[in-house]
């Protein structure tokens, strides 16, 4: 069963990284100024494609999000996609001053 730990940097980019059975198998690079955490990139290893990692990911995001009463700037292109497709999922913690 996967795991995702939080990984945060005082300096450099922060992470959500996913473990499972074989190590680490992806990880969410953001970064957080502020109120806003800017998403920059998830990536899920290649060999470990299709398992839902990249969601595990995100929902622990969008729940420390919620938890540390933040706003999400989705720079990475799978975040803004899901963001996008379910915005009424993620209305409240969208910061979309960018768009």
């Amino acid at each position: 069963m996967a795991e995702v730990k939080l990984s945060l940097q005082e300096e450099g980019p922060s992470s959500f990284d996913i473990f499972d059975e074989n190590g680490k198998a992806g990880e969410m690079v953001f970064d957080i100024q502020g109120n806003d955490l800017t998403v920059y990139h998830t990536e899920v290893e290649p060999d470990r494609e299709g398992k839902g990692y990249a969601k595990l990911l995100l929902d622990a995001m969008v729940a420390y999000v919620r938890e540390n009463q933040l706003k999400v700037i989705p720079l990475c292109p799978y975040v803004h996609l899901q963001f996008r497709r379910h915005e009424e999922l993620y209305k409240d913690i969208w910061n979309k001053i960018n768009e």
